[in-house]
């Protein structure tokens, strides 16, 4: 049997070099496209209702300037709230540390503590470095905003962007793919917004309850990791259980408790109202998707992962329904 001979024209070299150059293309500027993403989901967030109030004859420009300050007041005002106490309950957690990892001897035996007492203590400062580091990250932040906005006030700019590339109607077919993905995306945000707030919520209360300390800053913990599925739970429990046990043994069973009963109202009740339907995806994609996107792109790789996926399979879905028709 002869050998069979494989030829590669020209024409498959160029667009494969092309590729390759547009892949690292892309990874370069990666900082551009999770600003462009992120400002994607809250524009998709915030479409309902101005959409609900521009079919009541009122002027898009004006409804958009109203919803979304009234969305950027809202957020402001809840960090104002939430950040100083959780940073000083933090910063009092991070410096008593090696007193509390003292107090639990199965711990303390396998722990080095003079490096917890020389190094921990530290953490505190670099707590605080951290949060305002975020913060002062003024480009990124300012220009996922006005992407934001703009995307929000310009309803048809991803069609018009597309026309630009395809046939009209070959653009409405991929504008509407994008726009359900959208819409999925949008969604995903205020469940999980949802979620976090009635996880943080009880999760204070049922600290509150129990007497423990830092209840503020756990409590708000627990909430934030809600948007890491499967592992930000137990993630949170952690720093409760070891705080509990430093007291006592009772107490740190009763945060074990507490966080066993949280996660079992959230999975049994809270998640399948206000997610199950709303993201649809299988434990193991999303746990996939999670190590992806931390491979990737570190912690915001992580928090963008299950929308991504979401849109992602919004895509292939819509897609399969267009080849139909």
């Amino acid at each position: 049997m002869m050998p069979q001979k494989i030829e590669i024209s020209s024409k498959t070299i160029v667009f494969t070099v092309f590729f390759l150059l547009s892949l690292v293309l892309l990874w370069q500027i990666k900082d551009l496209i999770f600003s462009l993403f992120i400002a994607f989901i809250i524009a998709g967030a915030l479409k309902p209702p101005v959409d609900y109030l521009e079919k009541k004859r009122l002027p898009r420009l004006l409804v958009s300037v109203l919803i979304y300050f009234l969305f950027l007041f809202i957020i402001f005002n809840l960090f104002s709230l939430v950040i100083p106490p959780l940073v000083q309950e933090m910063s009092y957690f991070f410096k008593n540390f090696p007193t509390i990892v003292r107090n639990i001897p199965q711990v303390s035996s396998y722990i080095d503590l003079n490096l917890i007492t020389q190094n921990v203590p530290n953490l505190a400062n670099d707590l605080v470095g951290f949060v305002k580091g975020v913060f002062s990250n003024a480009i990124f932040i300012t220009s996922t905003l006005f992407f934001g906005f703009y995307l929000l006030i310009d309803k048809n700019f991803i069609e018009e962007i597309l026309k630009n590339f395809f046939e009209d109607a070959e653009a409405k077919k991929i504008s509407h793919m994008v726009s359900q993905g959208q819409k999925r995306a949008g969604t995903w945000f205020w469940g999980e917004v949802i979620l976090m707030t009635a996880v943080g919520f009880l999760t204070y209360i049922g600290l509150t309850i129990i007497g423990m300390k830092y209840a503020v800053a756990l409590a708000v913990l627990a909430g934030l990791l809600e948007i890491v599925p499967t592992l930000g739970p137990i993630i949170s429990a952690i720093p409760a259980a070891l705080i509990g046990f430093s007291h006592s043994y009772i107490l740190g069973l009763s945060n074990i408790a507490l966080y066993f009963v949280a996660q079992q109202l959230e999975n049994n009740l809270i998640v399948p109202i206000v997610m199950k339907k709303i993201v649809g995806v299988h434990p193991v994609i999303t746990l996939m998707a999670l190590i992806i996107g931390g491979k990737l792109a570190g912690v915001l790789g992580v928090l963008l992962a299950v929308p991504t996926t979401i849109f992602i399979e919004t895509l292939l879905i819509e897609s399969q329904k267009l080849q139909k028709k």
